[in-house]
Formats: C-alpha cells, sequence, structure tokens
C-alpha cells in the first residue's frame, strides 16, 4: 500500500469507481495480513490499536449449512456481523468472530433426496454406508464454495478458527453433554407419541411442525347410542373407548369402566366408558372416541388410564391388518371408501364439508403429520428451561427487540420434553445401546455395553442419528474447545449471537439452555434478531415465485459494498426488509458519489500532510467541525446501541447532502478567492473530515473505504505503514 498520494495513483480516480478490480485483491490483502485472528493485532512498535490487555468480543457467526448456495438472508446475517466487528475491531477490542459451517442433518438430507430423484434414485435403496458417504462428499463441494461466497461478502471472520459441525472435537463435545444428561438423570428412552412424516420416514420435534388451516370435511357418525364426531374415519378402526366430561349431565347415566356393545365398521365391537375431565362439553356432541397410537391427546388420556394402545397406520400412512379389506391402502385412498362403507351400514349420521381446521404439516414438504409411538430419546426439557428463565428474568439477556424476550420466556415457561432422535443417516450417531428384550436405551460412549443392565437380554446400536438442532445447540461452547482450551478461557461467553427471529426457539433458546447447563454461563450476553429479506414488492423469495435474490449476482454487478448497504439502510432489527436491485443499484450511486468526492480531495490537497491536532480553524470550518464532532459521538452512540442503519443512512446523507454538495461547491469558492488561512484551514478540513469518513463508512463499505486509504495521504505524527490497513486503524470519535 503506498505510503503518500501521487499522480499515478489519483489516476484511477478520474474513472467510476470498480469494485471489480477492488475486492478480490483487498480481501485477500486483509486476509493474508493475518489481522483477521486478534491474536495477531496486539500492540507492536506502536503500529497496531490493540493491546493485549484489550477487552474480548465475540461472535460466533450462526453455522451456514453446507447444503447450497448463500441467499439473501445470509448476505444480512454476515453483513450485520462484520459490521459489528469491524466496529468493535477499530474500538480496540481483541474482536474474535468465528465462522463455521453446518451439517444441517434432516435439512441437507432432503437437498440431497432432491438430487437423487432427479437421478431415478431413492435414499431407502442406498446403503446407509454409501449414502452418508455420498452426502458428505456433496457436502464438502458446497463447503468450498460457501466459504469463497462468504468471502466475497467481506466477511472479516477469523478462517484459522473454522469449524465444522462434525469435526470430531465438536462431536466429542456434542457426546460428553448427551452422557451427562443421561447421567443427571435429563435423558430417557421414552416410548410416546411423536410427530412423523410419512415421507422422509423420520420423527420429529414439535417446532419443526407448521400448522397449516385447511377445509376439508368432518363427519358425524353413530357409535352406538352416541354420536361422534371426526375428521379422520381412517384411524377409527382401534377405537375402543368412549370418553365424555364426568360433569356432562347429557351422559350422567353412563358410568367409568361401564361396557357398551354396538356395530362398527369391520362388525360389532365392545366399547368402554371413559370419564376424563380433558374432553370439551361444548366441542361437537361432547362425546369422543379415542385413538391413543395417532394423536397426542388420545394418547394422553390412554396413558392416565392405561388403556391400549393400537397401531392402526403404518409409517408410511398406509393402513395395517387391523382395518380389515382396507389393509395396505394409503389413508387418502381409503378415506373415501370407509366412509362409503358406513353410509351403507346406516352409521353416518351427517357429513360437513366445509370444516375449517388446523392441520400438523412436516414443514419440508407439506406431508400431513402421522402421529406414531415410538421409541426416542427424550431431553427433560423443563430444569434446563428454570433456569434460563432465572437468568432471562434477572436481566443477564439483552433481546433486539426486545419483545423476543416476552416471546422467549412463555415459550420456556411452557417447555414440553424434546425428543432428540432422528430416523435419517445424515448426521451425528446417538451412541447409544438398546435393548431387544426390554427396549430400555443406555448411553454408550465407548461402546463396551454387551448386554442389558436392566434385564440382562441382547443389546444393538442406536441407528438413529441426533436431531441437528441438539448439536448446534451447543455450538457457541462447542466451537471454542469447551473446556479446557484457550479460546474457551477467552473468549466465553460470547458477546452477541445475531440470526433470524424464526429460529428464536430451534436454536437461540436451546443454546441458552445447553450453554448454562454445561458450562454455568450463559453463552451470550446480547440476541440481535434480523427479520426475513423480501423481494422488492414485499413477498417471501422462492424459487417457485422466481423472485429470489441472489447475492453474487447483484455483488458482481453492483460491487459488495452497495449490496451491504442495500441490506443495512432502512433494516430495523426483528422487521423483514424489502429488497429491490433499484435499492442496491443506489448505493452503488453512492459509492461513486464517495470516490469522487476522494478525487477532489486529493486533487486539492495535493502534497499537504494530514493534521489530525489541527486547531487554526476558520468560523465557518469552526462550526462545520463541531457539527461533524456532534455527529461522530451521535454515531458511536448508535453503533453501541446496534442501530447500525441508523449509522449508515446518516453517513450516507452527511457524505451525499452535506459535504458533497454543500461544503466542496464552496470550497472551489474559497480555493479561488479565500486567504492563505481559510485555504489551509479548508484543506485541512477536507483531508480531516474525509480521514473520518471512510473510518465510519469501513464497518459498512469495506472495499471501497480500504481502497481510499490506501492512497491516503501521510498523517502526522502517525506512523502510516504498509502494514497500516483500515481495518484496525482506530474508530473515529
Amino acid at each position: 500500500m503506498s505510503e503518500n498520494s501521487n499522480n499515478n495513483s489519483l489516476g484511477k480516480y478520474s474513472s467510476p469507481y470498480n469494485p471489480q478490480n477492488t475486492e478480490k485483491r483487498i480481501y485477500e490483502i486483509w486476509e493474508n495480513s493475518g489481522f483477521f485472528n486478534p491474536d495477531n493485532i496486539i500492540k507492536s512498535e506502536g503500529k497496531l490499536a490493540i493491546n493485549s490487555d484489550s477487552k474480548p468480543f465475540t461472535i460466533i457467526m450462526p453455522p451456514t449449512n453446507a447444503n447450497g448456495s448463500l441467499h439473501a438472508g445470509h448476505g444480512l446475517v454476515m453483513t450485520i456481523e462484520d459490521i459489528m466487528v469491524r466496529y468493535k475491531r477499530m474500538k480496540g477490542y481483541r474482536a474474535l468472530w468465528l465462522p463455521g459451517l453446518d451439517h444441517a442433518g434432516f435439512e441437507t438430507q432432503v437437498v440431497y433426496e432432491k438430487k437423487l430423484e432427479k437421478e431415478g434414485r431413492t435414499r431407502f435403496d442406498i446403503p446407509s454406508k454409501q449414502l452418508y458417504d455420498e452426502i458428505l462428499d456433496f457436502t464438502l463441494t458446497n463447503s468450498k464454495n460457501i466459504k469463497e461466497q462468504i468471502r466475497a461478502v467481506g466477511a472479516s471472520c477469523d478462517w484459522s478458527r473454522e469449524r465444522f459441525t462434525l469435526d470430531p472435537q465438536v462431536v466429542d463435545i456434542v457426546y460428553g453433554t448427551f452422557k451427562k444428561l443421561y447421567d443427571d438423570n435429563l435423558l430417557y428412552r421414552g416410548k410416546r407419541i411423536v410427530s412423523w412424516c410419512p415421507k422422509h420416514q423420520t420423527s420429529f420435534s414439535d417446532l419443526e411442525i407448521k400448522d397449516e388451516e385447511k377445509t376439508e370435511s368432518f363427519y358425524y357418525f353413530k357409535y352406538g347410542p352416541f354420536i361422534i364426531g371426526t375428521s379422520r374415519p381412517e384411524t377409527k378402526f382401534g377405537d375402543k373407548y368412549v370418553v365424555m366430561h364426568p360433569d356432562d349431565k347429557r351422559y350422567a347415566d353412563y358410568k367409568h369402566g361401564q361396557k357398551i356393545d354396538l356395530e362398527w365398521i369391520n362388525g360389532p365391537i365392545t366399547a368402554t366408558i371413559i370419564k376424563d375431565e380433558s374432553v370439551d362439553m361444548a366441542f361437537g356432541t361432547g362425546v369422543m372416541t379415542i385413538t391413543p397410537w395417532h394423536d397426542a391427546t388420545d394418547f394422553a388420556i390412554a396413558e392416565k388410564f392405561n388403556l391400549d394402545k393400537e397401531q392402526v397406520i403404518d409409517e408410511k400412512g398406509k393402513l395395517l391388518p387391523i382395518a380389515g379389506e382396507f389393509a395396505g391402502l394409503h389413508i387418502t385412498k381409503a378415506r373415501p371408501l370407509i366412509v362409503k362403507k358406513l353410509q351403507d351400514k346406516g352409521l353416518v349420521h351427517k357429513i360437513d364439508e366445509n370444516y375449517k381446521h388446523t392441520v400438523r404439516t412436516c414443514y419440508k414438504c407439506g406431508t400431513t403429520i402421522e402421529p406414531q409411538i415410538k421409541s426416542q430419546w427424550f431431553i427433560r426439557m423443563k430444569p434446563l428451561a428454570d433456569k434460563a428463565l432465572e437468568k432471562i428474568n434477572a436481566g443477564e439477556i439483552k433481546y433486539i427487540p426486545d419483545h423476543y424476550e416476552k416471546i422467549t420466556t412463555h415459550w420456556l415457561s411452557n417447555i414440553m420434553d424434546w425428543n432428540i432422535s432422528r430416523q435419517i443417516v445424515w448426521g451425528i450417531p446417538i451412541p447409544a445401546k438398546l435393548c431387544k428384550q426390554c427396549g430400555e436405551g443406555f448411553v454408550d460412549l465407548k461402546d463396551e455395553i454387551n448386554k442389558c443392565k436392566k434385564c440382562g437380554g441382547e443389546v444393538y446400536k442406536d441407528n438413529d442419528t441426533f436431531d441437528t438442532w441438539f448439536s448446534s445447540g451447543q455450538w457457541p461452547f462447542a466451537s471454542l474447545g469447551f473446556p479446557n482450551s484457550s479460546d474457551f478461557k477467552n473468549f466465553y461467553p460470547t458477546d452477541v449471537m445475531e440470526t433470524a427471529g424464526e429460529i428464536i426457539f430451534f436454536w437461540v433458546s436451546r443454546m441458552i439452555m445447553l450453554g448454562l447447563y454445561m458450562t454455568g454461563k450463559l453463552p451470550f450476553k446480547t440476541v440481535y434478531l434480523h427479520g426475513l429479506v423480501l423481494d422488492a414488492k414485499g413477498q417471501k423469495m422462492s424459487k417457485s415465485k422466481g423472485n429470489v435474490i441472489n447475492p453474487l449476482d447483484y455483488m458482481s454487478k453492483y460491487g459488495t459494498d452497495a449490496f451491504r448497504m442495500g441490506l443495512v439502510i432502512g433494516n430495523t432489527p426483528g422487521t423483514s426488509l424489502s429488497l429491490s436491485e433499484e435499492k442496491i443499484k443506489a448505493y452503488k450511486l453512492f459509492a461513486n458519489k464517495l470516490w469522487n468526492v476522494t478525487r477532489f480531495v486529493f486533487t486539492s490537497t495535493s502534497g499537504i500532510e494530514i493534521n489530525r491536532e489541527f486547531s487554526n480553524w476558520s468560523t465557518k470550518d469552526k462550526t462545520y467541525i463541531d457539527e461533524f464532532s456532534a455527529l461522530k459521538k451521535e454515531l458511536t452512540k448508535e453503533m453501541d446501541d446496534f442501530k447500525f442503519y441508523m449509522v449508515a443512512e446518516k453517513i450516507y446523507g452527511y457524505v451525499w447532502h452535506n459535504f458533497a454538495s454543500v461544503i466542496l461547491e464552496e470550497s472551489k469558492v474559497i480555493f479561488k478567492e479565500g486567504s492563505e488561512v481559510e485555504k489551509e484551514s479548508r484543506n485541512q478540513f477536507l483531508l480531516n473530515v474525509l480521514y473520518d469518513i471512510i473510518h465510519l463508512l469501513h464497518p459498512f463499505m469495506p472495499f471501497i473505504t480500504e481502497e481510499i486509504w490506501a492512497d491516503f495521504p501521510k498523517v502526522k505524527n502517525i506512523n502510516k505503514t504498509k502494514d497500516s490497513l483500515l481495518m484496525i486503524q482506530k474508530w473515529p470519535e
């Protein structure tokens, strides 16, 4: 980098700013400098702003799913976090931004399954080991591309500390947490009802279920002397219990445990009366039958009274032999046939064809969830949630925006046990053994259990993998080498967790609980949550709509700095942002404006050394200096308050509307007609203010500001050497 501006270096300013000729070169300079690593920014010979006593500032990058390319939402994450890190680095902090990639378990397997479908293959026909290796190769290929895309956004993260959720050291920590939960009686193997996707053949936690409002038929059937209602007649083969509220006077003559004989779908059955307070007397007829294997409410009633639970529908959504003549049919095909048979038997009371209700579906494929009773590993969440609530209620975590705190505490107060078992190949295998005889599960990290500790029966290896949110929920301490590494001791707890508001429960809340549980400390002090990036019409981006904004396309066309400014200005935390090509194009014009401003200042002040302690201001310049000093203080406070959108907009406004449109035009007159005192004052004013402008803009527009800094004139009493990169200069206050 040049020490002084000269005619050769100034020549490039005669043409519009060209990001294509700048950005890759600048990023290579940054990366080669080693200054992304906070250990390399320690003060040495007075050159650098940070010393060994500087406070750490840590952000753990939300690990990007290694199954595709970056989208606009990723661009927003990288931009906001880079702004934070660059600002804190310039403020003298030992700023660590640790990057990472996520194997993303089910998410990645779904992406790969789509690839298999195009190839005419299915994962169910591929041996598990082969499928795992194929997805691994797919992931590693994507990882290389994603990391280059992250670099393209200008992310000043410490690549020397990069982590992957399948790194052996990370897996070991995940296993250690699993074992500790087991030893502390916070983990159990239970046969409980779970949400099952018939297409993907795996269970989910409740958070991975999407509620969809649908209009369907609601059927009223004659069940002996009762009228029962259901939207799912295909489940009724296993119904042999009829449940009513004990206080319902309509059914006062019926006693709990009473047996009644009645005609049903496939012939006569005997049903048992159950009286339970959970029944809603106001819904329908106030009486219902239960299918404990396929409904969570029904399962709870069956558990309460120790009732039989019979499976009616298999894991693929097909009816089992209990359905008689309908066995083997998919439920969608069987439903009208079952209703027809009941009609023929005179057992249909009425049909409401416009019944609106909520249907639970798979969040990835939209398939209707089929509840199933499965033996899975569950975490007892209430003890973990209670500790998290204690910290949050004490104000030890700051939420931006603050309404997410209330949302989080409500969820934690009503939390359910977490099913962490997944029936997929891609992921971290669950280190456990299961008993063939009694079904008991045992954590076995060393693969040394060869018989059941409960009944002595034969054991086999659990073939399931962890819910990816279980491993990623440990990311802050796992990525820093918990418990004994110097990084964990120096950089944990982290300072900010910046991520999308839509994963506040999936990820953020679970990180809080698991971080507290394993380390005794909160994993971060501040939670910054952004909204979705929408298209210009305010619509969610999707490939089917053809409105997806590819960050690389727009960065290549308009420059990364313009793209970053388009993402930040107007983007308040927690609120979705509408992004258009025109908006990005507008900030390309701003980059050119800054470029032209620089040309004017460098040309007008050629050969002049900047004096950062200059005080002999003209009256007008003194007024400008005072106004600009007030602005700098204002911007610094807003940066500390995470109001990046306001800072970016105010700098933009000052440069365009004040500095360029007013002050530079005025300077032309001063340089032509002013006194020597006025000229000297204005020269120092222009240099000093431009000096501060590029520093203030650097976190937002790092490439163009670093390029301008390279050509900046010598600064009096400052040793501006070749390694004096703007990214490690002091923030102006």
